[in-house]
């Protein structure tokens, strides 16, 4: 029997999860300074700084950019420009153990000790994406928003199990997957199916953001959103099993938000959708008729 999308889709969120919390104890410095030797600079994708405001003016309306989209393009047949960036969990950066993560310091005021537990200089592209990382993880939530920048499996788990429901409401994870591999980030792709809606009367949204340890940005709104699983195909032939969202309400955000520009719209004037990339998780509650993963 061949192994369906949705099948391929779980198997490659289970390696991605694994991945993430592959460690050693005791070796986490070595492999740091290994793993972190080419990163520059905050957020391929642009969502991370969706709802927190420290790098529009890095954003404009480059490639990058080029993930967001209107509920009306959802349909079979729409073709769009779609920026997904090749990042693969296996390059970057794992998890710490949870009581390595919780020794280490995870401040601003404390980048100059960090810079120097991890050997970069001041002023190096780590030293800034590391700086931004911190700030942004410092950034107030907007109105209505819950954020957690999650240093460790175990601490995202907890703040997903804290929106999602506590203990007795199981949720899972789902994630964007090339099913077809090429090394190309933007090009126009093609909705080949009828998206699917997923279920879920919360859901969480967790980011990746560039550090030395795998450090993700979850949020969650109280405002309505809605999940979809697209499936795309690609003008040089890639094929791509996306995770989207659709914002209903963005009144809150920042005028200055990349996909208002994209959009050609203002806050709070029509829901904003976009694409996650890869290495990116969206966290949904089980509904009573699903399955884990």
């Amino acid at each position: 029997m061949g192994v369906t999308v949705r099948d391929a889709s779980r198997i490659i969120l289970l390696h991605l999860l694994l991945l993430l919390s592959s460690h050693c104890h005791g070796c986490w410095a070595r492999l740091l300074s290994e793993k972190l030797a080419g990163f520059s600079k905050v957020d391929d994708d642009g969502h991370a700084h969706a709802h927190g405001m420290s790098h529009m003016d890095h954003l404009m309306m480059d490639p990058q950019s080029m993930i967001f989209f209107t509920l009306d393009d959802l349909k079979p047949g729409k073709t769009m420009p779609i920026y997904f960036p090749k990042r693969h969990p296996s390059s970057s950066p794992h998890f710490l153990p949870k009581a390595d993560a919780e020794s280490i310091p995870f401040s601003s005021r404390d980048l100059p000790h960090l810079l120097d537990l991890f050997s970069f200089s001041g002023g190096s592209p780590q030293a800034r994406a590391m700086e931004d990382t911190l700030k942004h993880c410092e950034t107030r939530p907007i109105k209505g928003e819950t954020k957690s920048c999650a240093t460790s499996l175990e601490a995202m788990l907890d703040f997903v199990r804290g929106i999602l429901g506590g203990e007795s409401s199981p949720f899972r994870a789902i994630s964007t997957s090339h099913l077809i591999e090429s090394s190309t980030r933007f090009q126009n792709y093609t909705i080949l199916e009828q998206p699917k809606g997923v279920p879920a009367s919360k859901m969480v949204a967790c980011h990746t953001l560039p550090y030395p340890y795998a450090i993700f940005y979850c949020h969650s709104q109280e405002s309505e959103n809605r999940v979809f699983e697209v499936v795309l195909g690609g003008e040089n032939g890639d094929r791509v099993n996306a995770v989207a969202v659709c914002h209903l309400d963005t009144s809150q955000w920042n005028p200055d938000h990349p996909s208002f520009r994209v959009l050609g719209i203002e806050p709070g004037a029509a829901p904003v959708c976009h694409f996650f990339p890869a290495d990116n998780l969206v966290w949904v509650p089980i509904a009573p008729s699903q399955g884990m993963m």
